[in-house]
Formats: C-alpha cells, sequence, structure tokens
C-alpha cells in the first residue's frame, strides 16, 4: 500500500512558476497564519526574495506562532550569524538535517539528503515543488542570473495537507531525538522517537470553496525506510499507462533501466516523448553524465531539448493532458540515482485535465521558445574530448552508486 499510493478528489492545487509566483503567495499564506508552520528546504538563501521569505517567518515568531524550519546540511550548512539571531529571537526553531562533519561527502551515507522542498500552515494549505528558498535571479555559485530559474512549485489544499504535515512533523522529532541522543538526554531523545511515530490531524479542516476547481491528487515520498520506490513506480506506472504524449522536464536525468526501458517502449508503441533538461553547465557529475544515454534515447525516437535560457530546476512531467485520463506530477524529485536511490524527495501527482493543460502549456513554452532541440548530428559533432568527459562522469556514476550498496 505504502508505494501505490490513493489519489483523492476535493483537492484545489495551484501550480505555481518560479520563485516570482512561488514566494509571494508562500509569503501570504504564512503572513496569514494563525497556529504553525513547518517548512522544510534544500537550500534556504538569504539573498533577495529568499530575505523576504526569511521575514515573513521572523514576523511569525514574534506573532507567537510555532515555527519550525528545517534545512540540509549540503544546501544550507550553516544560517549567518545575522539571520540565527533574528530566528533566535522571534522564537523560530531550525535544525539542520545531517551536517556534514571533519570528512563531509567522503562517507557514502552521507550521501543520503534531505532534498525535498515541503511546507505546511495551519494543517490547512501545503506547499511542495522544486523550488529552494533562493532567488531565482541569483546563483549561489554563479551570482546574479540574467533570466530567472525555471522550476515549479504547487499550493494544495485537501486530504494531502495531512500528509505534508504528518510528514515534516515526523522528521522534526526524529531530529530533536538525535539531537537528545547527542547530548545523552535519552528519556527526552525516547519521547521524541516515540511522538515521531505518532499520528497528527489537523487542527483545522480545509473545505473546497464553491467557486474553485478540484483535482484528485496526492502526496508521494520518498526516503530510505518506508518509502524507498515510490516516486519512480509512480512515474513507471504513468509511463505505462500513456496512450499519446509525455513530457518530462527534469533538471539531473539520468534515469535506471526500467525508467529508460518504459520511455523506450512507450515511443516504441507510439506514444511522443519529450524531455526537457538541463543546458547550461552547472555541475560536472550531472552534466556530462547524462549524454551517454542520449544515443539510445534518440535512436528511439524520444526527442530532447536542452533550455538554454538559465537553469533548469524543475522536477516535472505530464501525460496525455488533453486526453481522458490526464496525469502530472511536480516535485523535488530529479529522476537520476541520487534521487531515486538516496535523498528524501516529495511529489504531488495530480489527475486532472486543467492542472495538467496549465503544465503543458509552460512546459510547451520553454520547449518551443527557449531551447535546443538535440539531433544524432549534434552528439556526432561532440568533440572526443567531450565525449571522454561524458564516458568519464558517467562512469563515476556508476561507481557511486556501486558504493552506496545499490542497483540502478
Amino acid at each position: 500500500m505504502k508505494n501505490h499510493p490513493v489519489l483523492r478528489d476535493g483537492h484545489q492545487v495551484k501550480l505555481l512558476k518560479g520563485s516570482a509566483e512561488f514566494f509571494p503567495e508562500l509569503i501570504r499564506a504564512i503572513d496569514a497564519a494563525r497556529s504553525h508552520i513547518q517548512i522544510e528546504t534544500y537550500i534556504f538563501n538569504f539573498h533577495g526574495e529568499g530575505a523576504q521569505v526569511a521575514a515573513a517567518l521572523e514576523r511569525a515568531g514574534i506573532r507567537g506562532l510555532r515555527v519550525w524550519v528545517v534545512v540540509d546540511g549540503v544546501g544550507t550548512p550553516h544560517l549567518s550569524q545575522d539571520w540565527r539571531m533574528r530566528f533566535d529571537k522571534a522564537g523560530v526553531e531550525w535544525r539542520i538535517y545531517s551536517p556534514l562533519g571533519t570528512l563531509g561527502l567522503l562517507i557514502p551515507s552521507r550521501w543520503r539528503r534531505l532534498h525535498r522542498k515541503l511546507c505546511v500552515i495551519d494543517g490547512q494549505v501545503a506547499f511542495c515543488g522544486g523550488i529552494n528558498i533562493l532567488d531565482d535571479l541569483y546563483d549561489p555559485q554563479y551570482g546574479e542570473l540574467k533570466a530567472p530559474r525555471f522550476d515549479f512549485a504547487v499550493c494544495a489544499t485537501g486530504a494531502l495537507v495531512q500528509q505534508v504535515q504528518e510528514a515534516c512533523t515526523r522528521l522534526w522529532w526524529r531530529l530533536q531525538a538525535v539531537r537528545h541522543v547527542r547530548q545523552q538526554n535519552f528519556p527526552e531523545a525516547f519521547s521524541s522517537f516515540k511522538a515521531a511515530g505518532l499520528h497528527f490531524p489537523w487542527l483545522h479542516t480545509a473545505h473546497a470553496s464553491e467557486n474553485k476547481w478540484v483535482a484528485r491528487a496526492g502526496l508521494l515520498l520518498r526516503d530510505n525506510v518506508l518509502y524507498r520506490s515510490q516516486i519512480e513506480k509512480a512515474y513507471l506506472k504513468a509511463i505505462g499507462m500513456a496512450r499519446h504524449e509525455i513530457v518530462i522536464a527534469n533538471a539531473y536525468f539520468l534515469p535506471g533501466q526500467k525508467l529508460r526501458q518504459a520511455l523506450v517502449l512507450a515511443a516504441k508503441r507510439g506514444v511522443k516523448v519529450q524531455l526537457l533538461l538541463q543546458g547550461r553547465y552547472e555541475y560536472f557529475m550531472q552534466y556530462h553524465a547524462v549524454r551517454p544515454v542520449y544515443r539510445q534515447m534518440l535512436g528511439e525516437g524520444i526527442e530532447i531539448y536542452e533550455y538554454t535560457q538559465s537553469f533548469l530546476h524543475a522536477k516535472v512531467a505530464v501525460i496525455d493532458a488533453h486526453h481522458e485520463k490526464p496525469w502530472a506530477t511536480v516535485g523535488s524529485s530529479n529522476l537520476d540515482p541520487f534521487s531515486l536511490l538516496l535523498a528524501r524527495e516529495a511529489n504531488v501527482v495530480v489527475a486532472d485535465g486543467l492542472f495538467a493543460k496549465r503544465l503543458h502549456e509552460a512546459l510547451t513554452q520553454a520547449i518551443e521558445g527557449e531551447s535546443l532541440r538535440i539531433m544524432p548530428q549534434t552528439l556526432k559533432q561532440r568533440s572526443q574530448l567531450m565525449r571522454a568527459l561524458d564516458w568519464v562522469a558517467f562512469g563515476l556514476m556508476r561507481f557511486a552508486i556501486w558504493l552506496t550498496g545499490n542497483r540502478y
């Protein structure tokens, strides 16, 4: 049952493109909060729009709300002294998930990161997607960007809000337990571990208003205990049921054998398959390792486009948007081994024609006006050095998977 989530009716799900749409919606919800706010993110950067989100959390803490913030130890190894003091003064509680320590990422077990981006407010509204608390016109490594990062999130009400709240609460209490163990406060550690397994009901029940469309939706999680393959299995099932069109936008795309085979089989039975992938160099492994996979995909008639306007950070897909059984997903999970085998991830799945069409339209615009199509001859024109780097990165990725003890 855990790997086959049930989509439920009655959700209101709003698609948000980029931080320009996401942050104002998030800040409005934070400012309207009455009880509690729980937020998880891989990166919390306080430059530009990120500082506006931080200020909203600070205001909530000053109003006396319970505010819990969890960031990842790689994406956000520390908070600045200024914001740490401001959060502490406002009563905003924050934790760093799996700090790296002395040896850092040299220890393979530390590759298991908190990559999901979730927020739940008052048990009534939830946010999920691929967007970090990071200004879309700024990158910590590359500085100011000429065009915004390409990414999506959703704002949702309905049954999945409770799932988000329970996921965030369980992780918080587990982090609390680990903290108490390190302090050798074992009674408190036991209490925290016990709390992590409890059911946390909504404080309020959200009802769909009459003037808004509703959708069938659900939350998909990936972790290293209960939900090891939920997201991958959902993709495989949806691709297997596709009859007309598959459009996937993924920042770091290196699918395993099952996913590659599913896409190839879809193309062979006449489904139009389009992949929108990262076109700008960001990280050596992720940029180069995917290129050896291009040849197989292109040989089976799959269309590949590389986004060139800015960094593509989206992790979304839409299937048969204009047909009888539309399916769409927006979340944090890349289709690569780090997301599908190691990281904590979260995606929302929506089975609704209107939502699917909106996402399809956004991806089509990016494909047609902001991307470069990769043709077989394009691969042939790559220099020997570039091809060598591709295979080196691919080999290093396979070696990294082997080190973790996983098959992919």
